[in-house]
């Protein structure tokens, strides 16, 4: 379904089924305990349909309309995933990305009309964990939510163990990453690709595998949001030590401790 507004233009998500929440087989896969999303969006038409919608899967959805607002909430540190718009009034997504990465690494999707390569490239250039163009089938929404809570560790009591890669020691449960005693600040999909990395064993992963692992989705040629994230990574790294990620040109990356 759609929601008709006044002025005879459309909202910009679909709704093809809406389940029902007495329905066992509707909530297949959904978290055993209900996840908090705060959605920062200025079309209030929209965060009602995509609050029923998620709300149907056991997940709490709060809305705020303006940045600032969405800002100040996305720091109080209640949500376990926040999802962002870029065009918004006080303070723009963008802007609101940037100042909250600065303080935490809460995963955000980006949920945005700006579909150009540059606004994706920015998006994961200050540290988006994912970006979804307006407009979108509610249920690709939720596909997307499951899939960035799966890799910052929502919904699971019990993590797995820690992995050790030479000096970097990667603690699945908590996504935090050290080399040696020293924190590397990664976000969500920074550790998921150094993790893909170091548990492929030295094997080459191509970009498309990493794409579909990280975005559930093939990459493309004029795709460089991968790009953007591996060289922060590699960035974060020799900081502190000395980045294990080589480039195979054309293919994907791998990690080594050979230099």
């Amino acid at each position: 379904m759609a929601v008709q507004r006044p002025e005879g233009r459309t909202a910009c998500v679909t709704v093809d089924t809406m389940p029902d929440p007495r329905d066992d087989r509707a909530l297949d896969a959904a978290p055993p305990d209900r996840e908090t999303i705060l959605m920062v969006d200025d079309d209030v038409e929209l965060c009602a349909l995509v609050s029923e919608y998620l709300g149907a899967y056991r997940y709490d959805v709060t809305a705020v309309h303006d940045g600032a607002a969405g800002l100040r909430r996305a720091l109080d540190g209640e949500h376990d995933l926040v999802v962002l718009d870029v065009m918004l009034p006080v303070l723009d997504g963008f802007d609101v990305l940037r100042q909250l990465r600065r303080r935490s690494d809460v995963p955000v999707i980006m949920l945005t009309a700006r579909a150009g390569e540059q606004d994706r490239v920015q998006g994961f250039n200050d540290g988006v964990d994912d970006y979804l163009v307006k407009p979108f089938a509610a249920a690709e929404l939720l596909g997307r939510v499951r899939a960035v809570l799966r890799r910052a560790g929502g919904g699971s009591s019990h993590g797995p163990q820690l992995v050790q890669f030479g000096p970097l020691i990667l603690n699945p449960r908590t996504q935090e990453a050290c080399w040696s005693d020293t924190p590397l600040g990664l976000t969500g999909t920074e550790f998921a690709i150094l993790e893909v990395l170091i548990r492929a064993d030295g094997r080459v992963v191509s970009r498309d595998e990493l794409s579909a692992i990280l975005h559930q989705r093939e990459s493309t040629p004029y795709e460089r949001s991968l790009d953007v994230h591996v060289s922060h990574l590699r960035r974060k790294i020799d900081g502190v030590g000395r980045s294990p990620i080589r480039t195979a040109r054309g293919i994907g990356y791998s990690c080594s401790l050979e230099p």
